[in-house]
């Protein structure tokens, strides 16, 4: 029996709830699974997962075992990474979480490139726009676009920063009443990004109260929507950029200072970074400024 592979296996079921899932994301079989994950209980002594046509649960027990897989399977990740700084070859897996839209964005091509300097690592990622903890789930490395601080169970470093911009459609402006002030947004047809702290509160004027018939947590998709001509919205420069420059989006207010976002590159603080994630962590960096 491969203990540390039943480990993974049992850690990896675990945090996907499927058996089908995990047999996907690792590349074994259902039935090579079950085997490994029955064996791993019977050397325990206990059941570690209950088993369903719908789902899988872990036991109370399984709950404490699943941390100390982690943990076990972290050292070993650590003593591998260990002796590959010591020949100087970063190499392995890093588990990531981005962005959703930085991902279809930018980040494609800066993990594109990170890869083709470091063909041995090897990245797997998971975007979404939704909060992430990174330690209980199992990553690496996450990255995070916000105008206030970060979490202080990482150690962060900022890589870039983003503008905001206030934006609709030259056939929206033509279509509705003039828009003179700030307060007057509140009149008009605004689409919320759902995900943003202040939710429906600019953050202008000391925050301003707008409202409308689109709200969505992506804001790619925002920005489709307002393109259609009925809708004013708040989009980051990397979203809009390009809409702008061409004409097809007009910018209201810009001579008004909104907040930055800052781009944060995220990782669980530990005693020993492996090279793998400082590489990774330098050439971000270095991507980001260039």
């Amino acid at each position: 029996m491969d203990t540390l592979r039943s480990m993974a296996l049992f850690v990896k079921v675990a945090e996907t709830g499927s058996f089908k899932q995990a047999a996907e994301e690792m590349n074994y079989s259902n039935s090579l699974i079950s085997k490994d994950i029955g064996k791993l209980e019977k050397m325990v002594g206990a059941r570690l997962l209950q088993r369903s046509t719908r789902k899988v649960q872990l036991t109370e027990i399984g709950k404490g075992y699943l941390e100390r897989c982690r943990e076990i399977m972290k050292s070993h990740q650590e003593a591998q990474d260990y002796v590959q700084e010591m020949q100087g070859q970063p190499r392995g897996r890093l588990k990531i979480n981005a962005p959703m839209t930085l991902g279809i964005t930018d980040l494609g091509h800066a993990f594109s490139a990170f890869s083709a300097q470091h063909p041995e690592v090897e990245l797997e990622v998971d975007l979404s726009d939704d909060p992430v903890d990174l330690i209980t789930q199992g990553y690496d490395v996450g990255f995070r676009a916000s105008s206030s601080g970060i979490d202080v169970n990482y150690v962060g470093k900022p890589i870039a920063t983003f503008s905001l911009h206030l934006v609709t459609t030259p056939k929206y402006i033509k279509a509705n009443a003039p828009i003179n002030s700030q307060e007057e947004l509140s009149q008009h047809n605004f689409y919320i990004y759902s995900l943003a702290i202040r939710k429906n509160k600019l953050p202008l004027g000391g925050g301003i109260t707008v409202s409308g018939n689109i709200k969505a947590n992506n804001t790619i998709f925002l920005r489709e929507a307002i393109l259609q001509g009925n809708g004013i919205g708040l989009l980051p420069s990397f979203v809009c950029a390009k809409e702008i420059q061409s004409g097809d989006l007009v910018e209201l207010f810009s001579d008004n200072s909104l907040p930055k976002l800052n781009f944060y590159v995220l990782y669980p603080s530990r005693q020993y970074t492996p090279p793998k994630l400082a590489k990774f962590v330098e050439f971000m960096e270095s991507w980001f400024k260039k």
